[in-house]
């Protein structure tokens, strides 16, 4: 049997950007990225401090032994691969290409990146770690996909947690038919 997915947001699950600035979660490593993209001759690109992101290391392995094929649902898109794959242990994962549905508001209320990640998933059961989704997101979801999918938030305060995981690996089990 196919494996569930798992579509993983990085600003907030994985680096909890919402948690105190003045203090690094217990367990977390700074990881400092240059402002990446646009004209290297902007002067207000080149004005602006690196992006402060925290990450657990132990959240690597715990992902890959969640028993899903992993994939990076973020705006860090490619970049998630040069940036957070190695402090995390990860191999080189594929990423959801956002291309125009990027940042762009729907009227309906839907997060811009729903229904990409039900196209992606192609029918194949998926869960998808995030801040932002809402009953707006689960009820397109039941509508739009035809196989089991778990819509997991996780709060940017503190990014994720042993319940979390627990919570996936129940849901990874569940939809893999074990």
């Amino acid at each position: 049997m196919t494996r569930p997915l798992l579509y993983l947001d990085v600003d907030g699950p994985l680096n909890p950007y919402a948690a105190k600035p003045e203090r690094r979660p217990a367990g977390y490593v700074t990881l400092r990225v240059p402002w990446i993209g646009g004209d290297p001759e902007d002067r207000y690109r080149l004005t602006r401090r690196p992006l402060r992101v925290w990450l657990a290391p132990g959240h690597g392995p715990a992902l890959l032994g969640l028993g899903y094929d992993l994939c990076w649902a973020t705006t860090w898109m490619a970049e998630a691969n040069r940036w957070i794959a190695p402090v995390l242990g990860l191999p080189e994962l594929p990423f959801v290409d956002f291309g125009d549905a990027l940042f762009q508001e729907r009227p309906d209320g839907v997060h811009w990146k729903t229904a990409p990640l039900v196209d992606h998933a192609d029918g194949r059961p998926f869960a998808w770690v995030d801040d932002e989704q809402s009953e707006r997101d689960q009820a397109y979801v039941t509508a739009h996909h035809r196989a089991p999918a778990l819509l997991h938030h996780v709060d940017p305060r503190i990014g994720l947690r042993e319940d979390d995981f627990r919570a996936l690996a129940d849901f990874g089990r569940s939809a893999a038919g074990g």
